[in-house]
């Protein structure tokens, strides 16, 4: 029997285990039928703990999330690990599909923290992923009216705690975000 069966208001704390723990193992913490109780902004702040995680491990503050579009359930998540892993492009959205497998994208949404670069939004559409919220404008933007271009339908929904965290981030290591957007020539380049 899960842990999470009914919900009024989930705490930070559900959130967080929802968010940390392996995707595979989520049944043992919400039953099937409780994920069409959340909304939107609860998905939203698992994408913004996902994020918190990766900045207080050293790497950028970006974080996804897949859910099936019928039943709510997540199928997978992820943070940015350009610095973890030293991998270029396992970004938020990248590690949350990677999370999910060979699934049909086209009945699922993507919630990622901040506006998709170049590459993540590429993938989204080529995997016909059906609907993207994003989190964050303000810090990056950019990418929204391509993914809308290719039909996917695309929703803000900005989170103050995301916007906050990567606003920090860029303040803090503007060399690691220019890595992360642009690679390491570009720090090279910016010297």
């Amino acid at each position: 029997m899960a842990l999470i069966s009914k919900i009024s208001q989930l705490e930070d704390e559900q959130l967080r285990a929802i968010a940390y723990m392996p995707t595979d193992y989520l049944s043992v913490l919400v039953a099937s039928d409780a994920w069409l109780q959340f909304t939107d902004s609860d998905f939203m702040r698992i994408a913004v703990l996902l994020a918190e995680k990766s900045f207080l491990e050293g790497g950028c503050p970006i974080g996804a999330v897949v859910i099936d579009n019928v039943t709510r359930q997540i199928l997978g998540k992820g943070h940015n690990t350009l610095v973890q892993e030293s991998h270029p492009y396992n970004h938020g959205e990248t590690s949350a599909m990677r999370d999910a497998g060979r699934v049909d994208f086209s009945q699922t949404t993507l919630f990622t923290t901040l506006s998709p670069c170049d590459v993540c939004a590429s993938l989204l559409y080529m995997r016909g992923v059906s609907r993207v919220v994003v989190g964050d404008v303000t810090n990056a933007n950019g990418n929204e009216g391509l993914l809308q271009e290719k039909g996917l339908t695309v929703d803000i929904l900005e989170d103050e705690v995301g916007i906050a965290l990567y606003a920090r981030f860029r303040k803090e290591k503007p060399e690691q975000e220019l890595e992360d957007w642009r690679g390491v020539s570009a720090v090279n380049a910016a010297r």
